[in-house]
């Protein structure tokens, strides 16, 4: 294959915190011109045999995906898997494990948020569950938006659900080690997403992207919807100092609230090797 290919290999539907159904995604993706595309629901792969059938249905190529959320140097990091076996037995327990805390978080957000009068936050945000082993941060945003609390969702997260603020809860998710070992042994490749926004210092990425390339980590995402031009050219050049593959992929979660639309993205740089090179066997 080539870097001049419209792969988008990341968003996500309503089985983790999406507003589109995995079918409703890939007829949207095709409309916009994507060749070769992957559902990357929060640590869960329930969509990824809706998600490839309707690829086939719409003529694109499919690699099944997800995107596991780990705690690196106290912060959560986010590891997207590609090409795996779907019905891997690890890998689902592994990913049902790192969900397994989100129900508790989800309480103590509620409570958080109580305490500055806003009440009933859990059972708001249920509404906007698909999957409601997966609640998130992003339910509490859609609820607190529909509740005239604030007007948008990144008004939410700055002023509610970021470190500091009253709905804020940590939550340990998988290590490293396990999100890259889960992927690599149901047959796929590990890719650090969108690494410009967990903002750590030099010398903290540094460690990222070592222990990470250690463990069997192969991919990085290059050009991603969060990530500036400029870091385009920044994440290229940490590829090639890894001697790890570059992903592109729009980080797509809903027509409504997000800024970059699957498959709009603009190319990977011929300098680079497309992930997609090294999963020429998986892809569906």
């Amino acid at each position: 294959m080539t870097s001049i290919l419209n792969a988008d290999l990341h968003c996500h539907s309503v089985v983790s915190d999406g507003t589109l159904t995995p079918e409703e995604l890939a007829a949207r993706a095709r409309t916009n011109g994507v060749e070769l595309w992957s559902l990357t629901d929060h640590d869960e792969i329930g969509g990824q045999h809706r998600a490839a059938a309707a690829a086939k249905t719409q003529g694109m190529r499919y690699l099944t995906g997800t995107e596991i959320s780990i705690t690196f140097i106290g912060k959560t990091v986010h590891i997207v898997g590609l090409g795996f076996d779907a019905d891997d037995l690890a890998l689902k327990q592994g990913l049902m494990q790192t969900r397994g805390g989100r129900g508790q978080r989800a309480m103590e957000m509620s409570d958080g948020l109580a305490k500055v009068g806003i009440h009933g936050a859990y059972e708001g945000a249920l509404k906007f569950v698909g999957n409601p082993e997966l609640i998130s941060r992003t339910h509490f945003a859609r609820y607190l938006v529909e509740s005239g609390v604030c007007k948008e969702t990144n008004e939410v997260f700055r002023k509610y659900l970021t470190e500091g603020k009253p709905g804020f809860v940590e939550h340990r998710w998988a290590t490293l080690k396990d999100a890259v070992s889960w992927i690599t042994g149901a047959g796929g490749i590990a890719v650090i997403a969108h690494p410009a926004r967990y903002k750590f210092t030099a010398n903290e990425e540094y460690a990222l992207f070592t222990e990470f390339k250690n463990h069997g980590g192969r991919g990085v995402e290059v050009v991603t919807g969060s990530h500036t031009a400029a870091e385009y050219v920044t994440y290229g050049e940490t590829a090639r100092e890894f001697g790890l593959a570059a992903s592109r992929g729009s980080d797509f979660h809903s027509p409504d609230e997000s800024h970059t639309d699957l498959g709009t993205l603009p190319y990977l740089s011929g300098e680079l090797t497309p992930v997609w090179d090294l999963l020429t066997d998986r892809i569906q």
